[in-house]
């Protein structure tokens, strides 16, 4: 069998089957813990950094697509977006590829407000990683990195904050 370009090894790993799953849970909350921490203040939180974060990194096309992305329900992206807009971290302006739809931009404001949290969110992660070599945590960060995106396109509609609210 094959997972794109690469072959798919059967051959089970070391751990017991499922003991992958409490490791990533246990990696998953000690993260969830740091980033709390890490985006505390900002507005909209969590949500928020990663809107904005969307926005500047990845700009979106539309309101729809941002949406899409972060795995947020229009109506609940519009609530938080408001709240954004309001706050003065993004703006909504008519998107050029179709005009009845919105792009969400930042402000000078919010791409100031997420270099210091993206500064307070990195070290938030080198001390998640603290226990690994550079090298070792650089392989993680890669391999997690491309799982995600293997997990992203099989399931592209799927919500990641849900799986927090399943862990064991």
């Amino acid at each position: 069998m094959a997972a794109g370009n690469r072959t798919l090894d059967t051959t089970p790993i070391s751990e017991p089957p499922g003991d992958l799953g409490w490791h990533l849970g246990m990696v998953l909350r000690g993260y969830q813990s740091r980033f709390e921490e890490a985006v505390e203040g900002m507005p909209g939180g969590i949500r928020g950094f990663q809107i904005l974060s969307a926005v500047i990194h990845r700009d979106p096309a539309n309101q729809q697509a941002l949406g899409a992305h972060l795995g947020i329900d229009r109506t609940v992206l519009t609530y938080l977006l408001d709240g954004l807009e309001q706050d003065g971290v993004v703006g909504r302006v008519p998107a050029p590829s179709d005009r009845r739809a919105r792009k969400v931009v930042p402000t000078d404001h919010g791409r100031e407000l997420l270099t210091r949290y993206e500064q307070r969110v990195g070290a938030a992660e080198s001390t998640l990683l603290a226990g690994l070599t550079p090298e070792e945590a650089k392989i993680l960060v890669s391999l997690v990195g491309r799982l995600a995106m293997d997990v992203h396109r099989a399931q592209p509609g799927s919500n990641p904050c849900e799986a927090m609210d399943h862990l064991p």
